[in-house]
């Protein structure tokens, strides 16, 4: 079965679009060009700031300056929300869109597409910035997905699972996680499958990343769409039928 329609019940909770570009020196000079160009998409906006966190082993040794040496400094970020609820982030190398209630890609049917709000964002930082490239280009779908009952005869009735249930039987598993990453012609998709505890019960998360480096500027929504077509087949190859008619279902 396709997905072809706009489900009231849909299992995608998060969607994050990104680009990753060489470290922009004038960014701080040309973001007010761009919050003037998508004020009306995003009239919510910020700066937030960021410290990286470095891990390292101390030892007897060790001598505090050295430990401060290596802190990395703050990361300034600007940050934009619609009133759609998608948050779009802008850092010196990199920029994000991220929807936390999502509808659609890109379904005729619907007004407000993700699509949409990509090329807008695209376009504008495109024109302001003048970037000829970018070195990578992500389009990532987190899907919440129910376990009606944790076992192995009712779980494969409702997913194609890469899960090896035949030695680790999901009635006396706590946890499971699986993780590929994989060539797709000239793009990438990295793929998790992971079954998660809630606060009262069990589900499946289904995470697919989707990516590619080393894009020119003029095809970036291009690449995006195929990126979310490789996506969408692989949620289609994940699921079965109990799956489609729970998100065919209103939301209680």
């Amino acid at each position: 079965m396709s997905i072809n329609r706009i489900f009231p019940n849909p299992t995608v909770k998060k969607v994050i679009f990104q680009i990753k570009f060489p470290n922009l020196f004038y960014m701080e000079d040309k973001i007010g060009e761009f919050q003037l160009k998508i004020i009306n998409e995003y009239p919510d906006s910020g700066i937030i700031y960021r410290k990286p966190i470095v891990f390292t082993d101390i030892g007897p040794n060790i001598n505090i300056d050295e430990i401060k040496n290596m802190t990395e400094p703050m990361k300034k970020i600007w940050q934009f929300r619609s009133p759609n609820n998608y948050q779009l982030n802008v850092l010196s190398d990199s920029l994000d869109i991220t929807s936390n209630y999502h509808k659609t890609y890109n379904n005729e049917s619907e007004g407000i597409k993700f699509r949409d709000t990509i090329k807008t964002v695209l376009d504008n930082f495109i024109e302001v910035t003048g970037i000829p490239t970018v070195t990578r280009i992500g389009l990532r779908y987190i899907d919440e997905c129910p376990v009606p009952e944790k076992n192995n005869a009712k779980f494969k009735e409702y997913y194609n699972t890469t899960f090896p249930l035949a030695r680790f039987k999901l009635e006396n598993t706590s946890e499971m996680a699986f993780r590929a990453v994989s060539k797709r012609g000239n793009y990438f998709l990295r793929f998790a499958e992971t079954l998660k505890k809630g606060k009262d019960k069990y589900y499946l998360e289904l995470d697919y990343d989707g990516f590619a480096y080393n894009i020119h500027s003029d095809t970036l929504l291009e690449v995006t769409d195929k990126l979310h077509k490789i996506i969408l087949k692989e949620f289609e190859n994940s699921i079965k039928d109990p799956v489609y008619n729970y998100m065919k279902k209103k939301k209680e």
